[in-house]
C-alpha cells in the first residue's frame, strides 16, 4: 500500500524521515545535516524506498525563517548556505502529491497536541526552551499562527532593562531562559569558565554547587515571570515545556513556582497545567507528520492511537 503521510525533519544538526502508521508515528531513517544538496540526495534514497503513491502528503518542519506559505526556506541561522529554496516543489516535483512547510515550533507544538503531552487539552502553550525559545500556540482546539504567521515568538519579550542577550534583545526571555541563555546568565553571574553549558550547570546544581543552584534559581524566577504574562494573556489549559525541560524540571521549579504565584492571577494560574514535554528525541519526526495532519485538517481526536 502506498504511504500517505511522510514526514521530513530538517534540523540544524540532523534530520529524519518518518511515517503515520495505524496511529503511530514511525521514525524510519536519520541522517547528519549537511550542505543541501547532500542533505537532499539523502531524503530522496530515503523516500523513493517507500514507493509513495500519487497520493502522499509530505509533511516538513524546519526551523525558520521561513515562507511557509509558498514553501520556501529562507535563510535559517542553523542551517547555513540553505538560502531561499522551494523545499516543497523539490519533493513534489520527485514525487507528486502535495507538500506544507511550517516551523518547528508550530510543528512541534501540533506534534506534542496530537501524540505528546497536549493530548486532550484545546488550548496549549508548547515552549521550545532550547537554544531559543519560542513557542507554539494551540487555541481553542487550533494551531494560532497570527497575520503574519510569527505569533509565538515569546524570546522576544522583555523581562527586565538589561540582562544576558536573547533574540538581539538584552533581558529578554530568551536572553535569561534559553538554553544559550542560561549560560550567558551564569557567566554574568560569576561562573569561573567562559565555555559552559547548561548541561554543565544542571550538573554541578544536582551536586550542590552554591553558584550553580542560584543560576538555575534566578532562571527558574524568570521562567515563571515569562510563564505568568502567557497564562494572564492567554488563559491556557496546559503548559508544555520542552527542550532542557524536562531534564531541569527539579531544578527550576521552586523558583518558577514563586513567581507563578506572585505574578499569575490565581483563576488563570489554578486550572492552567505546566508539565514538560514528552516525545524526546522524537519530537522532530512527530513534528514533521504533524505538519500533514495539520495541513489536512485532521485533529486529534481523529489520529487512532
Amino acid at each position: 500500500m502506498a504511504v500517505k503521510i511522510i514526514g521530513i525533519d530538517i534540523g540544524g544538526t540532523k534530520c529524519a524521515v518518518s511515517i503515520l502508521s495505524d496511529g503511530v508515528v514511525k521514525e524510519l531513517g536519520r541522517f547528519p545535516t549537511q550542505d543541501f544538496a547532500t542533505t537532499f540526495q539523502w531524503f530522496r534514497q530515503q523516500v523513493a524506498q517507500l514507493v509513495p503513491g500519487p497520493e502522499v502528503v509530505f509533511g516538513i518542519s524546519c526551523g525558520g525563517p521561513l515562507d511557509a506559505k509558498r514553501g520556501i526556506i529562507l535563510c535559517p541561522p542553523n542551517l547555513p548556505g540553505w538560502v531561499d529554496l522551494d523545499i516543497c516543489r523539490a519533493f513534489t516535483d520527485l514525487f507528486g502529491g502535495r507538500a506544507f512547510l511550517m516551523n518547528d515550533a508550530n510543528a512541534s507544538a501540533l506534534a506534542e497536541w496530537h501524540f505528546g503531552a497536549g493530548r486532550g487539552c484545546a488550548s496549549m502553550v508548547f515552549l521550545t526552551a532550547g537554544t531559543g525559545m519560542g513557542a507554539g500556540l494551540i487555541l481553542d482546539g487550533r494551531l494560532y499562527e497570527g497575520a503574519t504567521g510569527d505569533a509565538g515568538e515569546v524570546g522576544h519579550l522583555r523581562l527586565r532593562p538589561d540582562g544576558p542577550l536573547g533574540f538581539g534583545k538584552r533581558g529578554s526571555f530568551e536572553g535569561f531562559c534559553s538554553g544559550g541563555g542560561i549560560a550567558r546568565l551564569a557567566v554574568a553571574m560569576g561562573w569561573p569558565q567562559a565555555e559552559v553549558t547548561l548541561k554543565d550547570i544542571a550538573v554541578a546544581a544536582a551536586a550542590g554547587d552554591t553558584l550553580a543552584l542560584k543560576v538555575m534559581d534566578v532562571a527558574g524566577e524568570r521562567l515563571g515571570e515569562a510563564l505568568a504574562l502567557l497564562i494572564d494573556t492567554l488563559n491556557p489549559e496546559r503548559m508544555v515545556l520542552g527542550g532542557y525541560f524536562p531534564r531541569c524540571a527539579d531544578l527550576l521549579r521552586p523558583a518558577m513556582n514563586r513567581a507563578l504565584t506572585a505574578e499569575a492571577l490565581a483563576g488563570p494560574r489554578a486550572a492552567c497545567q505546566i508539565v514538560p514535554a514528552i516525545l524526546g528525541e522524537t519530537i522532530g519526526s512527530n513534528a514533521a507528520v504533524a505538519v500533514a495532519l495539520h495541513a489536512l485538517n485532521i485533529l486529534p481526536s481523529k489520529v487512532n492511537h
